[in-house]
């Protein structure tokens, strides 16, 4: 399905977002359930759409107090990319260890990790991440504990999706191999909407 388009007229005001923000926090928590994996103890994606970076949106101009045309348009500009457009999946990965000297030690171990996360369409390879475009996010000691993944599919991966083959998920790392296969239905179901 195609997804909406976030343009500014489509924002709501910060007044209006604050009126509207109890019950679309709602909404959208119970929207990404669906969306959130667990891969392994450490490792968490959120498979974003245009309601959950719409959200990301609002929130950022609220707690920012934004409400002028330039830094609402850079909350678009900065945003808006994380919205798959038919032919992918994106999401976000946070590596999440609650320890600070234990999360520096694991960072450290995990360089290059957001290449090494897949998905694979039921009978067909799998698919790695295109991660952080236009962002450097590790350095030769460790790399960041939060990623943008992009993972493409291919035209026939799309229309075998829709048919219904499974899809799964997973992470090839030498310091951290996990995999959900396959995707219980419900997730599967959720992460197909967003393809047209």
């Amino acid at each position: 399905m195609k997804q909406p388009k976030i343009t500014r007229d489509s924002l709501m005001t910060l007044e209006t977002y604050a009126k509207a923000r109890p019950e679309f926090r709602k909404r959208v928590i119970e929207h990404k359930k669906l969306r959130t994996l667990s891969l392994g103890d450490h490792v968490t994606l959120i498979f974003e759409d245009e309601l959950t970076i719409r959200y990301q949106i609002q929130e950022m101009l609220r707690i920012e107090k934004i409400f002028e045309e330039e830094g609402i348009l850079h909350e678009l500009e900065s945003y808006t990319p994380l919205v798959p457009d038919g032919s992918n999946f994106k999401a976000t990965m946070m590596i999440e260890y609650d320890d600070p000297a234990e999360r520096k030690i694991a960072l450290a171990k995990l360089i290059g990790v957001e290449d090494k996360v897949w998905v694979q369409v039921e009978g067909s390879p799998k698919v790695y991440a295109i991660a952080d475009e236009d962002l450097e996010r590790e350095n030769d000691e460790k790399t960041s504990s939060v990623h943008f993944l992009r993972f493409e599919l291919s035209k026939d991966m799309c229309e075998a999706l829709k048919y219904g083959v499974t899809l799964s998920v997973g992470i090839d790392h030498e310091n951290y191999k996990v995999a959900i296969s396959p995707l219980p239905a419900s997730s599967r179901n959720a992460l197909v909407a967003d393809l047209s």
